[in-house]
């Protein structure tokens, strides 16, 4: 733990021991996925802006 996080309360150290945990649980998962064969590259469109096919955009 750094010198900075020392400081904070208890509650918030749990805080983000916990949320660290999350963050290394959801990476291991993602590792376990098996990779898309023909996916898009890229930022997932569903969340983060429109659908690009053959340089056409569709907004839904």
């Amino acid at each position: 733990m750094s010198d900075d996080r020392k400081d904070l309360p208890p509650a918030a150290q749990r805080a983000l021991a916990e949320a660290e945990e999350r963050r290394q649980k959801a990476q291991a998962e993602a590792r376990e996925m098996p990779k898309e064969l023909g996916g898009r590259d890229g930022l997932d469109p569903a969340r983060y802006g429109d659908w690009e096919k053959k340089g056409i955009a569709i907004d839904f």
